[in-house]
């Protein structure tokens, strides 16, 4: 009884801080985009004019919700600081905590179980949970030095650079952990590239400008350049960024030998799309980037499509339901059963039960895709199912799942 309320408390914490992350999340990325189109969207002022004279770059009128609009940037800073400034950055800190307070909830308190594959890697979970952490401290101190380079000044090649290393390090994690717990590490190590942006260049950056315009003094511009271009970095991300966020739902992907491979190419086409969008807030359009990001998407769909299983051999006994249920409640009932009994899970992963022979059939197609497909299920194979196991579960699907 302990252990079950132990494992419901965790599932309802498990659901108020992921949607603490959605909810920040939605802030941050909404921000960032707001501010992306809102710089490639404004307008110099008429040459001459009192805005061009007040030192404003450019500005924008809209109308939104009843209202009409009209935000200027200064080219450095306005002449005199005003009263009330706005600040954007709990978006990101609260995004960045409420996810790797995620990680823990999730990954971190189970990690035998949610990180660890024996057939990826021999390793316990302590050690899973040291290379998670690692990735995340070595993707930021590698991203920051590669910026502060001389590479830094050429950004192009720098975020050709960067790709590089994030699918290297997508191909590291996919030697040591799970295919689910590799992708979610990559896209933590991207979010805490992301945070510190704006934690160590961004804010700092802007707290030198308004300093220097309290004290008297003409802001270095060095600052908003510097901030700028990490902010752009951020606009590039995020896409590949929310892709991680929701890649747990589909095994497909995660569970593929090559899925180092079809992250690089979901990631790729994420970013060639975001492209798309930027260069039309300056009133490009290029619809080359977007067709070849969908050109990808489908390459990488054709490329990990399922193959159907080989067909018993002629003659071979038909197997039927009564059959496989001892291979299904060892190795798969013991979460997908109203009561389970794996440490960690309450109540049965995504509501799909297997503890009796109706609920068996009425699943089969789920079950033949999850086990003998995807090999996805059991979940880092916990429970040692085997491949003759899993062959006897395609023999029963391809047979009816009588």
């Amino acid at each position: 009884m302990e252990a079950l309320l132990l494992n419901y408390g965790a599932e309802w914490l498990n659901l108020l801080v992921r949607w603490l992350h959605l909810i920040t999340g939605i802030a941050w990325i909404g921000a960032s985009f707001y501010f992306v189109w809102l710089d490639n969207s404004i307008r110099p002022p008429k040459p001459g004019s009192d805005l061009e004279k007040a030192g404003v770059s450019g500005e924008l009128w809209a109308v939104h919700g009843g209202g009409f609009y009209n935000p200027q940037k200064y080219l450095v800073a306005p002449k005199q600081l005003p009263e009330e400034l706005h600040w954007f950055k709990w978006e990101a800190y609260s995004t960045w905590l409420s996810g790797f307070a995620l990680l823990f909830i999730v990954y971190y308190f189970n990690a035998s179980a949610m990180m660890v594959d024996k057939s990826v890697a021999d390793i316990t979970g302590t050690q899973a949970v040291l290379i998670g952490l690692g990735t995340l401290v070595a993707g930021w101190i590698v991203y920051d030095l590669l910026c502060k380079s001389p590479l830094g000044q050429r950004d192009g090649l720098l975020g050709i650079v960067m790709f590089v290393l994030i699918v290297a390090a997508a191909w590291g994690l996919s030697k040591f952990l799970g295919g689910r717990a590799a992708y979610i590490h990559v896209g933590a190590m991207i979010g805490t590239v992301m945070v510190g942006n704006v934690l160590m260049q961004i804010i700092p950056g802007q707290r030198k400008l308004v300093d220097a315009m309290k004290g008297g003094k003409s802001p270095d511009p060095i600052y908003g350049k510097r901030a700028k271009q990490r902010s752009v970095h951020n606009n590039y991300f995020t896409l590949p960024v929310l892709f991680i966020m929701i890649s747990n739902h589909y095994a497909m992907t995660y569970n593929h030998p090559h899925n180092w491979l079809v992250l690089a190419g979901i990631m790729a086409a994420g970013v060639l799309i975001r492209h798309f969008f930027n260069l039309k807030h300056k009133g490009q359009i290029a619809w080359g980037y977007p067709a070849a990001g969908v050109a990808l998407l489908a390459v990488v769909a054709f490329a990990i499509a399922p193959k159907p299983a080989a067909k018993p051999a002629a003659g071979a006994p038909a197997v039927d339901t009564a059959k496989i249920m001892p291979v299904i409640e060892q190795r798969c009932a013991t979460c997908h059963s109203d009561k389970p009994t794996q440490n960690g899970f309450a109540t049965a992963p995504a509501g799909v039960m297997l503890h009796t022979p109706d609920l068996v059939r009425q699943n089969a197609a789920r079950v033949y895709q999850q086990t003998v497909q995807l090999k996805s299920m059991p979940i880092g194979n916990l429970t040692n199912m085997t491949d003759e196991e899993r062959a006897l579960v395609a023999q029963w699907y391809e047979a009816g799942a009588k």
